[in-house]
């Protein structure tokens, strides 16, 4: 059976006939809402906040986020889509947040430091759909997870449930979070069975703590960054400057397990030669 992002841009593939049968099916209706409930235990938010719901679609998640049943509750929330049938059964449903057209892949269209969190429910993946030959997945969830870094306030968190095509899409979406500064953790609920869920927890700055603070104790955690944006230089703790001493009798070390002839190292070895007059 053929993923729905392989199909067709989600604008497409949500139109008025599926944007209704989505929001009308009791199964996918009571799916929706468990993983919501979930990102929302991960987000542990202690007060009514203003959240960033990304991929809204028809406000099934908006309404338990504005529903005074919510642990910590009610909360605000901005839905953001990139279907306008979508959009359009959420204001025939007169949810309570705030709706915009946008496409995530462009980056998030609000002021640095607006929201207090931010969840998405089944939507990250559509991020490495390519539509046309001249798309970048890679400038895409840049552009996305960039955006979302900034539109969040230090030490937001953010809570997104996706399904990722392979190990590889899973890498490459945790990937672009890390280099958008965020601390990421990932967790999976049943793992190995069809019913898996994957959620990435992101918190944004150390104003909370790193992301160890927001997963502790749950099972399955892996968690894929504690540390937030690299120092200065791009350089990661214990990692060696290319053209050091050590750095070339490291290289000179992998050279020769791989059974390759390398010259003999010296005092000399990594020593910067003097400028020849």
């Amino acid at each position: 059976m053929s993923r729905p992002e392989e199909s067709l841009p989600p604008d497409l593939y949500y139109n008025d006939a599926a944007s209704r049968k989505y929001t009308t099916s009791s199964r996918i209706v009571s799916i929706q809402a468990s993983m919501t409930h979930r990102a929302l235990a991960l987000l542990a938010l202690p007060h009514p906040s203003l959240i960033l719901d990304i991929g809204c679609g028809s406000g099934l998640s908006g309404s338990i986020l504005s529903s005074p049943d919510t642990p910590s509750g009610p909360h605000t929330w901005v839905g953001l889509d990139i279907s306008p049938s979508m959009l359009d059964v959420a204001r025939s449903r007169d949810v309570d947040g705030d709706l915009f057209l946008a496409d995530m892949g462009q980056g998030i269209p609000f002021r640095p430091g607006t929201f207090d969190a931010a969840i998405s429910i089944s939507a990250l993946q559509w991020l490495c759909n390519a539509d046309t030959s001249d798309t970048s997945v890679p400038a895409r969830l840049a552009r996305f997870f960039n955006g979302l870094y900034a539109a969040l306030k230090r030490g937001g968190r953010a809570a997104c449930q996706f399904y990722p095509k392979n190990a590889a899409q899973r890498t490459m979406i945790s990937g672009a979070a890390l280099r958008a500064g965020f601390g990421a953790g990932l967790l999976e609920d049943d793992p190995g069975s069809k019913n898996a869920k994957l959620y990435l927890v992101l918190t944004a700055g150390a104003a909370s703590g790193d992301i160890t603070d927001v997963v502790r104790g749950l099972d399955g955690v892996d968690v894929v960054s504690p540390r937030g944006r690299p120092a200065k230089g791009g350089m990661k703790r214990g990692e060696e400057r290319k053209g050091s001493k050590r750095w070339i009798l490291s290289k000179k070390e992998q050279m020769e397990r791989k059974g390759k002839v390398v010259k003999p190292s010296s005092k000399y070895t990594g020593r910067k030669r003097g400028i020849q007059f």
